[in-house]
């Protein structure tokens, strides 16, 4: 008991082994001189026990005394047999200080053979060396499966990714596929409509032309008779008879009346064409042989006039384009601003430029080769979007001042004054022009085109939306008037103002404006 409560006064209470070349401090605690200074360098000068701070420019001193002690201590087991106490501190025993050469499975910790004899006698010890093989090869073994898991992890991993490509592809290319149909089967509609409503409207006149000659007929029939009549009742009142057996016997009725000529108007008819061709519309979606990975055919619709291409509905939305669509209008082209090459058709959502005229100019119309929309704005938050068939157009916004007559060399007006700004797309560069000046900026797809019109923060921003959005140029202005979007296209272009089925038509500048 003794020799155990000398060897805990003899104990560091930081490495909790006896003191190696031990040092006191000046608040009278001992430590290994070499435990003191580790543990300053981390923690500071201070006592590890009663945290009293080291004086600055104080050294360590040696304990004389504490080292003869501990050298006694060390020289006592020394004489008995045992194995060599090894080169270190860190492999003795902390509590008999003699080196650790086995290890209790037991407790799970290396002992010394005075360990082995009071503490340990009846529980499993190895050898350390026998420990550590078995050991290692225990963790060699758990390595080696973690290495399996591993690859396998990996494996199935690039196997999840490569299947997540393929459904993002296929996901696409059905989209892209599906939106392709439905758009041929729009454009497809809107030819028929047209058709349907062009056959009737002809085959209406065609009848009503008919009725008109039977009118006539008719009506001529019965003045005849009427003065036929009014004449046989001059003759009755005739006194004179060798005048009213004259005259009476040269008195001829009118000719006979006929049968009414029936009229061709057949509901049926019109109606039985109009199934027939619907049912033949109908298969354009899913028409035998058709699949996602190869291009729509073409159903054959007869002989027709074709409008424009209608605007396709995007099969993939960013969210910038997403969050644009928030302030979506519908908008609508001004059949009287039109230039007089202008062609307007899909309910005045297309216009084209042709080489053929309309006619002379009249008042409204511009002169340039331009045309305005309906609609204006003077607050709020709007956005619209434009498909070009071709580059060689502008778009922008003018105040209602702009010029309708050619002032200058220039076959357009849009942001050559202080009341517009536009966005010229060339082949091969874009130009933002606004007052005389122009901003080049890098060429882009043109052909689908955006138009973001904040009034409440004063900006005016074009997009491009193919292949991807992306902002082009941004004006910023203080707008003070009503502002309405107007176009410039060269001969042969066509622009179309696409609409969304959510959007709402705003109100054109003799309803008021949009706030």
């Amino acid at each position: 008991m003794a020799a155990q409560l000398l060897e805990e006064k003899l104990t560091c209470a930081i490495c909790l082994g006896l003191y190696q070349d031990p040092v006191t401090l000046p608040c009278g605690h001992n430590f290994c001189g070499a435990c003191i200074r580790d543990w300053w360098d981390r923690c500071g000068k201070a006592c590890p026990e009663c945290r009293e701070p080291f004086p600055d420019g104080a050294e360590l001193r040696r304990n004389v005394a504490l080292s003869g002690v501990l050298e006694v201590v060390h020289a006592g087991p020394a004489r008995d047999p045992g194995p060599d106490p090894g080169p270190g501190p860190a492999a003795r025993c902390p509590r008999h200080g003699r080196p650790m050469e086995l290890f209790c499975r037991t407790e799970g910790r290396c002992v010394c053979s005075v360990c082995t004899v009071h503490e340990c006698r009846l529980h499993e010890r190895a050898l350390l060396d026998a420990e550590r093989l078995k050991r290692q090869a225990q963790l060699r073994a758990s390595l080696e499966v973690t290495q399996q898991q591993a690859t396998q992890a990996e494996g199935q991993l690039l196997e999840l990714q490569k299947q997540r490509s393929q459904i993002q592809n296929s996901a696409c290319i059905l989209a892209s596929w599906v939106s392709g149909k439905f758009s041929s089967l729009l454009q497809a509609l809107e030819m028929q409509h047209t058709a349907a409503l062009r056959s009737i409207d002809v085959a209406k006149t065609r009848v009503l032309a008919q009725a008109r000659d039977e009118e006539q007929r008719l009506r001529g029939h019965l003045e005849a008779v009427a003065r036929h009549g009014c004449r046989i009742q001059e003759l009755l009142e005739q006194v004179d008879e060798q005048t009213f057996l004259q005259e009476s016997q040269l008195l001829q009725p009118p000719g006979p009346l006929g049968p009414l000529t029936p009229l061709q108007w057949d509901e049926d008819q019109q109606l039985g064409d109009l199934k027939q061709l619907l049912s033949r519309l109908c298969g354009l979606l899913l028409e035998e042989g058709g699949h996602p990975g190869a291009p729509a055919k073409p159903v054959d619709l007869g002989p027709m006039e074709a409008p424009g291409p209608l605007a396709p509905v995007p099969s993939t939305v960013c969210p910038l384009r997403r969050k644009l669509w928030q302030n979506y209008r519908n908008l609508t082209f001004d059949p009287i601003s039109a230039n007089r090459h202008f062609y307007l058709s899909r309910q005045d959502q297309q216009v084209k430029h042709c080489r053929q005229s309309q006619g002379p100019g009249r008042p409204g119309r511009f002169e340039l080769w331009q045309v305005q929309c309906t609609q204006s704005f003077q607050a709020g938050h709007h956005y619209w979007e434009v498909r070009a068939s071709d580059h060689s157009v502008t778009l922008g916004v003018s105040y209602p001042q702009l010029s309708r007559c050619r002032v200058g060399p220039h076959t357009d007006n849009i942001g050559r004054g202080p009341c517009s700004w536009g966005l010229c797309v060339q082949g091969d560069s874009l130009q933002a022009w606004h007052n005389g000046q122009a901003q080049r900026l890098p060429g882009v797809s043109g052909r689908l085109l955006g138009m973001d019109l904040d009034l409440a923060s004063g900006c005016l921003t074009f997009y491009s939306l193919e292949p991807q959005t992306q902002p082009l140029y941004t004006f910023h202005a203080l707008f003070n008037q009503p502002l309405t979007p107007v176009f410039w296209l060269l001969e042969g272009r066509t622009l179309t103002l696409c609409h969304q089925p959510g959007a709402v038509f705003p109100p054109g500048p003799q309803e008021g404006v949009l706030s």
